[in-house]
């Protein structure tokens, strides 16, 4: 996917995250991926999931199942 392909894409932060920024992620939806970048760094590199793969992730964290032990 070009630079081009995601620069009118509309970046969303997760609702848990603090106003003072910290470790946050966006996301947002593009023509066939769901891309992910470090809110830190908008210019950094990006993550592509598909679809179906984005959600397989959201569901196990969902359920605890990428949780770290401690």
């Amino acid at each position: 996917m070009s630079k081009s392909d995601v620069s009118n894409i509309r970046w969303r932060k997760s609702s848990h995250s603090g106003p003072h920024g910290g470790e946050c992620v966006e996301v947002a939806d593009a023509a066939s991926a769901i891309m992910v970048r470090d809110s830190k760094d908008p210019d950094g590199p990006r993550l592509a999931f598909t679809p179906t793969a984005w959600q397989t992730f959201a569901n196990n964290a969902k359920a605890g199942r990428l949780d770290a032990e401690g």
